[in-house]
């Protein structure tokens, strides 16, 4: 891993991340630290030195999709992974074990300062047999950044991806049976700290732990998504801050401007930033516009990641990606800062063609209207009214890769323990 140069001193978090990733032996392959410091030789995270204590195998059956997804828990496969780590003694080896519960003291750290953070990716049943990963490494990566953002331990994402990789070795084969080619299961990774310690302090403990579970299918609303704005008094995320960290102190404080949206009759907020209203997500995902510009190119347009200020999406990434390889003679890609006054505009002339959402719960999913201060945008879904043409072409594309009608490198086949 390359380590960024070096910062100006006003720079406090992004300078200290740099350090971290410098001093850790695990995210870069050396043994010296930053400015010559020594190295500490704890255990680092290591896949390969896992314990495994089985479930019995009959004590639970595998709901349906449907059956799953109908009541008020998240309903998990048989058994999870946990790691803990201490500042005195490094990364435990790590466990597989019956899916239970945990156990915190009341004064741990997660409970009072939010030292946490997490991930979301999905695995997939093919068409084709095969259970795979979509881009796992990504979301490895994705991790460490977070974890590091808020003074959790930092670990090599390769050893991460590899316990993702063996819960799914493990519970694929029963819970996502090869008959059932074309589902998922919602893989969350996370980081708590758990030092039992008030004080706002970075933690000396934590635990790290990766669930397997259903979750609804998202990504086809009856009529699209429909998008509020946020009101003036209130944002998501905001330069400086946390927003492109998966960490949870991002999602609790959405939830009351989400839910009154909801009352009103819509799905999500499009989170707009600034005086000048900048639109950056929809709800928890990225999104996008396509729109044709006034000299008539057809663009499709997202918020651009280098102020830090949204998540850089998996989705998202490969969205970009796959445009840009596949579409470049249909469309532009644009990764720039717009406003909610642009996309007013375009819709009195008549300039927008389609949008949606894109993230690991709602995969690519249609938006057909936003509402900002009393105005509607209606936004074209296609000759069925369903998805619009572009936004059908993305997903396919994606989702080809996913359930392996496609052979591609971002899949990644598990490699099942029947």
């Amino acid at each position: 891993m390359t380590v960024p140069q070096k910062r100006p001193a006003e720079d406090l978090t992004v300078t200290a991340l740099d350090n971290r990733i410098a001093e850790e032996p695990a995210l870069n392959g050396h043994s010296n630290g930053a400015n010559g410091h020594a190295i500490s030789s704890l255990p680092t995270l290591d896949a390969s030195k896992i314990t495994i204590t089985r479930a019995d195998p009959n004590a639970r059956t595998v709901p349906t999709e449907a059956e799953a997804n109908s009541g008020n828990e998240t309903i998990c496969t048989d058994h999870m992974i946990t790691v803990s780590w201490t500042a005195a003694k490094g990364w435990a080896n790590p466990e597989l074990k019956p899916y239970g519960p945990l156990s915190l003291m009341p004064t741990a750290s997660v409970l009072h300062y939010a030292t946490e953070c997490f991930e979301g990716l999905k695995a997939f049943r093919g068409y084709d047999g095969k259970l795979r990963l979509f881009r796992p490494d990504c979301n490895a990566e994705r991790m460490l950044m977070s974890t590091l953002r808020i003074s959790l331990p930092g670990f090599d994402p390769k050893e991460l991806e590899k316990l993702i990789e063996i819960l799914m070795s493990v519970d694929g084969p029963k819970w996502l049976p090869k008959e059932r080619a074309g589902s998922f299961l919602y893989i969350r990774p996370a980081v708590i700290g758990t030092q039992p310690q008030l004080g706002v302090q970075a933690p000396k403990e934590a635990l790290l732990f990766i669930t397997a579970s259903f979750m609804p299918r998202m990504d086809l609303p009856v009529g699209g998504m429909k998008l509020h704005t946020n009101p003036e008094d209130m944002i998501r995320a905001w330069v400086g801050g946390f927003g492109y960290a998966k960490v949870g102190a991002n999602y609790g404080p959405s939830l009351l401007a989400t839910a009154e949206a909801r009352s009103r009759g819509f799905g999500q907020i499009l989170w707009l930033y600034g005086p000048e209203g900048y639109c950056t997500e929809a709800g928890a995902s990225n999104f996008f516009m396509l729109w044709r510009t006034k000299e008539g190119q057809l663009q499709l347009v997202t918020a651009p990641l280098d102020d830090k200020l949204i998540l850089d999406g998996v989705t998202r990434r490969s969205v970009v990606q796959l445009a840009r390889e596949r579409l470049a003679g249909e469309l532009e890609v644009v990764e720039r800062k717009y406003t909610i006054d642009e996309v007013l505009e375009a819709d009195k002339e008549g300039r927008i063609v389609e949008a949606f959402a894109a993230g690991t719960a709602f995969f690519i999913c249609p938006v057909s209207e936003i509402h900002h201060r009393g105005i509607d945008v209606k936004i074209p879904m296609g000759k069925e009214g369903k998805i619009g043409h572009y936004t059908a072409k993305l997903k396919g594309f994606v989702g080809d890769i996913m359930y392996g009608n496609e052979q591609h490198p971002w899949g990644v086949v598990i490699q099942e323990q029947e």
